[in-house]
């Protein structure tokens, strides 16, 4: 199928890797990818998917090489697309620009690509080569492949917690459970996120942004679970100059008047059935998946946190953890949703972790492990 590999082409791949990077959590539908074009054993062309309907990376990085792409090897993270979107297929300028040889990470998910454009390419002449760096390049376009799949977002749960569990004191007061470290990675996260969730009482004790707040980031959309509509008009995360699109999701008796108000503000009320202490979030998680979100991170509070858990909801987790006692406290738990397992043999898991110190702080992440046994009991 392919020439064989060496270390100049897995060094380009992972250049094309990086440029992907820059794309995450901004081209939703379309998956992040990066390209680079070489030639005589030089890079001469670089690019990556900026977001839906612009340019695709093949085609960034063969503007750039210009006419020294003629006869070079182009590295991509994803097999080239193969079919009309809101693009034309990336096989077509490929092989129009004389392209001798791609090399590409993964196949496409996407049962409309996965494999076709390879087959172009090869019935055109051109030499393909698969797989080099795979797992690193299926790792970029994990949340599009979630998506491809399931139709629903991929869920990340974000928690900040002290050593015995807790996210805020009896008063409510939870700032700050972490240090500037641990905040400083949150941004980050929310960069490179679709949308990021809370729930009313965590708007109305907190009044939080919910925006990035790096340098060249963007902001997720903000997503409220509000069944009652109780989150006041006044809250920072309906201004949309602080930190651009809302969406309210609220149950289906909710206020009329009340969300009429909101769409005046140009927030959009999504309604759904309610579920057994919140909202029925598989439907909600549907409704995200229609949108073409990719990646959801859910940041709380407690109760909404214990739903994610309880309902298996939760694909990762990355719980931050300060080294602060509220022990005898009557804050708010991690999970606040009654009294949870019976036995220790039902908790939930992470997989292989990775552990990182934050300064004091130290972040537990990983793939989330349900038990076999389900014995979660709400309150």
């Amino acid at each position: 199928m392919s020439e064989s590999i060496g270390d100049f082409d897995r060094a380009c791949m992972k250049q094309a890797i990086l440029l992907a990077e820059k794309g995450i959590g901004r081209t939703a539908p379309n998956p992040p990818v990066g390209a680079v074009v070489a030639r005589n054993g030089r890079i001469v062309g670089k690019g990556f998917h900026r977001g839906a309907g612009m340019p695709h990376a093949e085609i960034e990085a063969l503007k750039h090489a210009g006419d020294k792409a003629g006869g070079s090897t182009i590295y991509v993270t994803l097999e080239p697309c193969d079919h009309y979107g809101r693009t034309p297929p990336c096989t077509l300028a490929l092989i129009k620009a004389g392209i001798k040889r791609v090399v590409a990470g993964t196949l496409d998910p996407n049962p409309r690509v996965r494999g076709k454009g390879v087959s172009r390419l090869q019935d055109a002449g051109v030499d393909v080569s698969l797989g080099v760096m795979e797992m690193e390049c299926k790792n970029l376009i994990r949340p599009y492949a979630y998506w491809m799949k399931s139709k629903r977002p991929l869920v990340t749960v974000k928690a900040a917690v002290t050593l015995d569990g807790y996210l805020a004191a009896r008063t409510g007061d939870s700032k700050w459970v972490t240090n500037e470290k641990s905040r400083s990675l949150v941004m980050k996260m929310r960069d490179r996120c679709d949308a990021v969730m809370v729930g009313a009482r965590t708007v109305n004790k907190d009044d939080p942004l919910l925006s990035a707040r790096i340098r060249r980031g963007r902001d997720p959309v903000r997503i409220i679970l509000d069944a009652g509509l109780s989150v006041p008009l006044s809250s920072r995360v309906f201004d949309t100059k602080t930190g651009g699109r809302t969406i309210v999701y609220a149950s289906r008796t909710a206020s009329r008047a009340k969300a009429e108000n909101l769409g005046k503000k140009g927030i959009e009320v999504v309604r759904v059935r309610a579920g057994k202490g919140l909202l029925d979030l598989p439907m909600v998680l549907d409704d995200l998946g229609k949108r073409g979100f990719h990646h959801l991170l859910v940041e709380g509070g407690g109760t909404v946190l214990g739903e994610f858990f309880r309902h298996r909801l939760v694909d990762r987790a990355a719980v931050f953890v300060a080294p602060k006692i509220l022990t005898g406290s009557k804050g708010v738990k991690l999970a606040a949703m009654g009294p949870g397992p019976a036995k220790m043999s039902s908790a939930i898991l992470l997989k292989d972790p990775v552990v990182r110190k934050l300064g004091t702080d130290v972040l537990f992440e990983g793939d989330v492990i349900y038990p076999l046994t389900n014995d979660w009991r709400a309150a």
